[in-house]
């Protein structure tokens, strides 16, 4: 008798090109995947800008190497995550960590980009978004850059103001920090 292979679950993780705590978000969801690799399978979707920006933090290496599938956007269309989403093949989308830019075009429904048309078709078809914005608190930040160096960075009014807006959004769910990013799978996979 041999043991039946069982399907597991899948997830779509997108990546956008936001530098602010990358390596961390990355930590986080290495843990998760290995917490949850008997009954769920993440897979990656880079935007453009995130390729460039694992390439300068030196990062694309180590998540290639900790997950299969790892695609990067061509297009809004290609690879065709928004109807993966529609077609119900992920239990819900993630993107973390999320720029200003990709929080502003879900929040403004433009899906020009291949995270942001996935996410507004995901919520089309009722299935749950997680969104992990960098600027989600108005005041003053510190971000490492590539080269381990801080850098002071302003969150102003008008991206919290979106984040916001993404908070009252239909089966939108905002995680402040890499963190609550754990919150979502326990929901879903317990």
């Amino acid at each position: 008798m041999t043991a039946e292979k069982v399907k597991k679950r899948k997830v779509a993780w997108g990546i956008t090109g936001a530098g602010d705590k990358i390596a961390d978000f990355i930590e986080e969801m290495k843990k998760i995947q290995q917490e949850y690799s008997d009954t769920m399978e993440i897979q990656v979707f880079l935007s453009k800008a995130a390729d460039q920006v694992l390439k300068y933090y030196r990062l694309e290496e180590d998540l290639k190497r900790n997950f299969d599938k790892v695609r990067v956007e061509i297009n809004s269309n290609a690879p065709f995550l928004a109807a993966w989403m529609q077609m119900g093949k992920y239990d819900f989308l993630l993107i973390a960590p999320a720029t200003s830019n990709t929080v502003s075009k879900i929040a403004n429904s433009i899906g020009d980009t291949m995270l942001t048309n996935a996410a507004i078709m995901s919520l089309k078809a009722f299935v749950p978004v997680y969104v992990a914005p960098t600027d989600y608190e108005e005041g003053t930040v510190y971000t490492k850059l590539p080269n381990g160096k801080d850098m002071k960075l302003r969150v102003r009014k008008e991206e919290v103001e979106q984040v916001k807006k993404l908070e009252r959004m239909e089966d939108v769910h905002v995680l402040k920090g890499p963190p609550k990013i754990r919150e979502a799978f326990q929901k879903h996979f317990k």
